[in-house]
């Protein structure tokens, strides 16, 4: 940095970034925040990612956090535009992705005073802290320094999540003190150490049918080693959440998978005699609205305090990072006298079985779909799922993840997230291929950021499928009214847009058709589309085909 520079506010943030290992800002610059653009500019170190809304950019800082599991951070501008991010903050808040969210604010002296400055909102703090873990809004220039330190701080801090800093437009440019703000040395993500009861113990050793439930947790510490050995130890049947696909590799014999909310599983789980969960919220969708029937003993591990009998009751609350957790658990049962029961483990492997076929049963030809996709792609490759049916029905389940940090699914719900969350998870791994599932009706909402992963350099595998509508909420609606309003939808001719946009592109029509274009897909190495005609394809029973649709069905 140019040291006849004045030091300035901006110069401060971008400071503080570099110190914190940041290489990559997702957003979209504005004349309320230019003067940190030009102090990243100027820095030099940090590429800028220019997205089409603030909203996408936001999704896009997002996926790389989950996918590199560095910080993610996004620069968007003041009151709209900071409002235009506040729906992809609250799917950051839901998946508890650390992120910084830098946005500018009316000057100063504006901020509360309904003069109308450009740009300003009525309460941008409060609209910002309902969609974060938190929001600041920094009052004191001088301050900058330890006001983002202590920003990113909170989020990288358990219950980790999004956390907004709101900097004044005028404060932006004001010269402060260049200082040395030095904290205390510690080791690298000190790892906090955990005394495991015996009684804990025991009660591992004493169970014959145990279920283990594996979510994010697991792979925000980095514990899947520790889990594997953990799992072939005691050999438990192993869930995964939607968050946790890859937590454990999911083509492993005693791996159910994300089957939670299938009677199968309710049945395994009401004879079970212990559960073990690691790291996962138990979210509704995934519990028959956490009505699942539990067994008495349920040994809980979380790294957050308010997780414990928060959806379901514990009986001991293990708080401490899963890796840790895990490790000394392994040490504990060194040695030990560990005979599973055969039969019950059998019954896992049955069990595993039967929840796919089940599915598969019910989903026609989109197990071939789920098959090809499999097979063909590389085992490192990261599966993006938006909001879209064929995601909710197999998606999610008929689609092993084989790797931590390779699945990442819109986990509060939202649509349309897909899309920038892909090419976020691109650049942050330009040797892994990256494909999007999505569906014709969520992907329009960020339809134009396609040009944004070609300007990018990002090439990724989009499979549009495309029922010309919501189709869920087709579903829905017919299942509780007996008619459908406002879900059928005009598209476009998505393989024209996606050439426009410098994607490669075609539509199939078939299983066959889409293995062939799959196969020319990953063979290309560049931008590609392939739309899936799903008017052309035998439809799936949506009845059978997901207890997850059935959950949102209105209660008559």
């Amino acid at each position: 940095m140019d040291n006849n520079i004045p030091f300035t506010v901006s110069e401060a943030i971008v400071k503080e970034l570099v110190q914190t290992g940041v290489d990559v800002v997702y957003g979209i610059v504005s004349i309320h925040n230019m003067p940190i653009y030009e102090a990243i500019r100027r820095q030099g170190s940090i590429r800028i990612v220019t997205a089409r809304g603030e909203s996408a950019a936001v999704n896009m800082a997002d996926a790389y956090g989950r996918t590199t599991g560095k910080l993610g951070v996004v620069l968007t501008s003041t009151g709209a535009g900071a409002g235009n991010g506040a729906g992809s903050l609250t799917e950051t808040w839901n998946s508890s992705t650390p992120l910084l969210h830098i946005t500018g604010e009316a000057d100063s002296h504006y901020i509360g005073t309904d003069q109308r400055y450009i740009h300003e909102c009525k309460d941008q703090l409060k609209m910002m802290d309902g969609a974060n873990k938190k929001a600041y809004l920094l009052k004191r220039p001088k301050q900058i320094t330890p006001f983002i330190r202590e920003a990113i701080k909170e989020a990288l801090t358990v219950p980790t999540g999004p956390v907004t800093v709101s900097i004044p437009t005028d404060f932006q440019t004001q010269i402060i003190p260049h200082y040395q703000l030095i904290e205390a040395e510690t080791t690298e993500r000190q790892k906090r150490t955990v005394d495991i009861p015996p009684a804990v113990i025991e009660k591992v050793l004493e169970a014959k049918r145990p279920v283990l439930w594996a979510g994010k947790g697991v792979i925000a510490s980095e514990a899947s080693e520790e889990l594997l050995t953990f799992v072939e130890k005691i050999q438990p049947g192993v869930l995964t959440s939607e968050a946790g696909k890859g937590s454990i590799p999911e083509n492993h014999s005693l791996c159910i998978g994300n089957f939670a909310a299938t009677p199968q599983v309710e049945d395994l789980l009401s004879k079970s005699d212990l559960l073990i969960s690691i790291g996962t919220h138990f979210r509704g969708e995934e519990t028959n609205d956490w009505t699942l029937p539990i067994p008495k003993n349920h040994i809980n591990i979380d790294a957050d305090p308010n997780a414990f009998n928060r959806n379901f009751e514990t009986s001991y609350g293990l708080i401490g990072d899963a890796k840790a957790v895990l490790l000394e658990m392994n040490k504990s049962l060194e040695g030990k006298d560990l005979s599973p029961d055969t039969a019950y483990v059998e019954e896992v492997k049955s069990v595993r079985k039967a929840v796919r076929e089940t599915l598969r049963g019910t989903i026609g030809p989109y197990g071939d779909i789920a098959d090809s996709m499999r097979e063909q792609l590389p085992e490192d490759t990261i599966l993006v799922r938006d909001i879209t049916i064929p995601a909710y029905t197999w998606g999610n389940k008929l689609f092993d993840i084989y790797k931590p940090r390779t699945s990442i699914t819109a986990t509060g719900g939202g649509i349309g997230q897909g899309l920038p969350m892909a090419i976020g998870a691109k650049i942050g791994h330009k040797a892994e291929p990256v494909v999007l599932m999505a569906g014709d009706g969520g992907f329009m909402l960020n339809a134009g950021e396609m040009i944004t992963a070609v300007q990018e350099d990002a090439p990724i595998i989009i499979l549009l499928f495309d029922d010309s509508g919501y189709g869920i909420l087709r579903y829905l609606q017919d299942a509780a009214y007996g008619e459908c309003t406002s879900v059928d939808l005009k598209n476009p001719d998505f393989v024209m847009m996606a050439k426009s946009m410098g994607f490669e592109s075609e539509k199939v029509t078939s299983v066959d058709e889409f293995k062939h274009g799959l196969e020319k897909a990953i063979a290309s190495q560049n931008h590609y589309m392939i739309v899936v005609d799903m008017d052309k394809l035998e439809p799936m029973n949506y009845e059978e085909s997901n207890e997850y649709i059935e959950t949102f069905r209105p209660k008559k």
